[in-house]
């Protein structure tokens, strides 16, 4: 995977490009979540690079894309879209983990021609109906909440409440430590405000795969997903042995099932 860089005038955006360069080979876009970086797709990009051209980056505001200034999902997709026509990628196929799953989602939103396929993992949908005020209050106070915390412990708990193995945790702690306490909380503040500004539901036309792990405790992904499933018919494919952060927690399994799905839709 070759490293680049994007100079903008709101700061620099930093990604890897590079597996399977034939003419022909379909492209993956690997989207991280909320205080990871674009390590957290490590073993998946090792799985698919054979196969696809794969690109992985560190969205604004996290790991090498920071400082950032000016975050919104809306904006942060049409810079996605920059790097594509800068490598010359006409379509591709979205893997977004939680954070990342909201970037797609306003990927899809604006370039829905480019879309060949979105696996949505330990994410939830845009639009109000899936959640009650009560619920999207409580987003609005997560970053408050979080204030709370000393940094250190702050730290440890975001990566120990979404993983559920020691390489996740590792690979989460890495991610956020690299982070200050006033970062952390300018992004929770940033991702859910962003979020809630979506109001409408959004149906895709192309294939969507669902992905949750099956001891995500994080809010209420699991309920969001299920209802996210009944409502449009996408596919929930649960992860065993996974909290948050399935991809990383049981990527042997998680490579299997988003495999298999993109076999049988491109």
């Amino acid at each position: 995977m070759k490293k680049k860089k994007k100079q903008l005038e709101d700061g620099t955006i930093c990604y890897w490009f590079g597996g399977n360069q034939s003419e022909d080979a379909k492209c993956i876009v690997f989207t991280h979540g909320m205080t990871a970086d674009h390590t957290m797709f490590d073993q998946q990009v090792e799985y698919f690079r054979k196969e696809y051209k794969i690109i992985t980056w560190d969205i604004p505001l996290h790991g090498e894309s920071r400082p950032y200034q000016g975050f919104s999902y809306k904006k942060v997709a049409s810079k996605l879209q920059e790097i594509l026509e800068d490598e010359h990628i006409n379509k591709v196929v979205l893997v977004g983990q939680s954070m990342g799953g909201y970037v797609c989602q306003e990927f899809a939103i604006q370039y829905p021609e480019q879309v060949e396929a979105f696996i949505a993992v330990d994410t939830t949908p845009f639009g109000h109906y899936y959640y009650s005020k009560w619920e999207r209050f409580i987003l609005t106070k997560v970053g408050l909440i979080s204030s709370w915390y000393p940094y250190n412990l702050l730290v440890k708990s975001i990566a120990k409440n979404a993983t559920k193995t020691r390489y996740a945790y590792e690979n989460l702690y890495a991610a956020v430590s690299k982070l200050s306490k006033k970062e952390i909380i300018n992004i929770i503040d940033l991702a859910y405000g962003d979020f809630l500004k979506r109001t409408d539901t959004v149906k895709f036309d192309f294939p969507v795969l669902l992905v949750l792990g099956d001891s995500d405790q994080t809010g209420y992904v699991r309920k969001y997903n299920q209802k996210w499933s009944r409502h449009d018919g996408y596919p929930l494919k649960i992860i065993s042995n996974a909290a948050h952060n399935s991809n990383v927690d049981n990527y042997k399994e998680f490579n299997k099932i988003a495999s298999e799905f993109l076999s049988r839709h491109l």
